[in-house]
């Protein structure tokens, strides 16, 4: 990777490309992307007052090329916060170059600043290189 990325909080001035890239994610994992309400609630869920999600964009050299999407749960057992990855996202000419494992440790470092027990996730069980990173 030439240059570190520069990671961008969620904003008006970036949720176009957040949007893009959730459409293009959509396409890649064979579902239907967000229709007009759904877009809507993103901006809203993400942007307005009571905050549903965090979004964070990564972008490498002026062009943006990643997103994640997290949100706060908590433990009952622990009695702790955890933070729960619903999407770490990264276009295809930019995987493979680590972009992935620095927006991973973004993620994390956000997680231990916020005291959190875990950092969960999912994974498709036919995409083998989510798996395998």
């Amino acid at each position: 990777m030439s240059k570190d990325p520069i990671i961008e909080k969620l904003s008006e001035k970036n949720f176009d490309e957040f949007v893009r890239m959730i459409e293009i994610f959509a396409d890649f994992e064979k579902l239907a992307p967000p229709d007009v309400g759904a877009k809507e609630r993103l901006k809203k869920d993400g942007m307005g007052k009571n905050k549903k999600y965090e979004a964070y964009l990564a972008k490498i050299n002026g062009k943006y090329a990643a997103y994640t999407i997290f949100f706060m749960t908590y433990s009952s057992f622990s009695a702790m916060p955890r933070l729960f990855l619903e999407d770490i996202f990264i276009l295809e000419e930019f995987r493979r170059k680590g972009l992935g494992k620095k927006f991973l440790d973004f993620i994390v470092d956000i997680a231990k600043n916020r005291g959190c027990i875990t950092v969960d996730l999912n994974v498709i069980d036919w995409n083998k290189n989510a798996i395998n990173f």
